[in-house]
């Protein structure tokens, strides 16, 4: 069996100590996460948290930095390695349609995304969040993509 595992991006985006976090449902399960997906064939990283952003949230996201790689295994044994992005949002196109399972993008503090009462997507989506606010910053540079 070859492994494969899922090549994933998320984007960390905060405006007035609130984080720009998605409703989405998983196996028809609610769960909070940051604005993120798969990165798809031909695409870039990069290109793809710009795009997952605004798919999933209708703003338009410009990434300024790298937080941090994030290696994760669920209980199902799939892996994903998620690069996250911080930056700024640029402009927002309310009547753009979100994905289909998007339930709804929202502003959250961290306590509200951190509470008991929400179910997040992954540990991902807190350890990203908490590396963000102890000021983990790397150069978007330190991605080189190649092309053949």
């Amino acid at each position: 069996m070859t492994w494969k595992p899922h090549f994933t991006v998320a984007a960390i985006i905060e405006k007035d100590e609130k984080f720009l976090m998605v409703e989405e449902y998983i196996n028809d399960i609610k769960v909070l996460n940051q604005p993120a997906g798969h990165v798809e064939p031909n695409e870039t990283a990069f290109n793809a948290v710009i795009r997952e952003t605004l798919e999933e949230t209708a703003w338009h996201f410009d990434p300024e930095y790298l937080i941090g790689v994030y290696q994760w295994q669920n209980t199902a044994r799939d892996t994903f390695l998620r690069f996250v992005f911080g930056g700024r949002c640029i402009s927002h196109d309310p009547d753009r349609s979100l994905d289909p399972d998007i339930y709804q993008a929202l502003w959250m503090d961290y306590d509200q995304i951190n509470s008991d009462d929400v179910t997040v997507r992954s540990p991902m989506v807190i350890r990203s969040i908490q590396d963000y606010m102890r000021g983990q910053q790397y150069p978007l540079n330190l991605i080189t993509e190649l092309q053949s």
